[in-house]
């Protein structure tokens, strides 16, 4: 099972659409996609500990809570208002696929300096990105790689919209 995992992992950041499309039908696959996040997230709050030991704690919280709501916007974006004819896909393939895509964020465990904190941080960012339009675009079916990026691309600025305004709503 281990070596499973880590091959899934591995897979993932290789960003191999089989891969993401194995996930999409394996339901006990979720725990895993729920590792990868959080590991993804202690990477980050390692690679970043120069500012700070709280992102060790709350990053993976806020890292889990993200990646759920994110799947959720990309189901009733994907599915709802920009489907193909042959779109079919629910909340939970989207958590598969989505969590896979957090495998590259492992490297932020690298960013010790505030110089290689900049590069990774920035590289596995898009590198997620990438792995994520390929695995939005298995789960929903899409043949175009733009149309799953435009998805991932309008999901993002409703999430951080509406980041802002619970920002703005508690910040008074």
């Amino acid at each position: 099972m281990k070596s499973n995992f880590l091959n899934r992992i591995y897979r993932a950041i290789k960003i191999d659409p089989d891969l993401y499309e194995e996930v999409e039908h394996d339901k006990s696959a979720t725990f895993q996609a729920a590792s990868v996040v959080i590991l993804s997230s202690l990477a980050a709050g390692i690679g970043a500990i120069h500012l700070g030991a709280s992102n060790l704690l709350l990053g993976p919280l806020l890292s889990l809570a993200s990646w759920y709501f994110w799947a959720f916007l990309i189901y009733i974006v994907g599915t709802k208002i920009f489907p193909d004819k042959q779109t079919k896909s629910n909340h939970g393939e989207l958590l598969r696929t989505i969590g896979f895509s957090s495998a590259p964020g492992l490297i932020r465990v690298f960013g010790f300096t505030p110089e290689l904190m900049t590069v990774t941080f920035i590289g596995s960012s898009l590198w997620m990105l990438a792995c994520m339009v390929v695995g939005v675009r298995q789960a929903l079916d899409y043949k175009s790689l733009w149309k799953a990026f435009g998805v991932v691309v309008v999901c993002w600025f409703l999430q951080a919209l509406l980041l802002f305004l619970l920002v703005m709503l508690f910040n008074r």
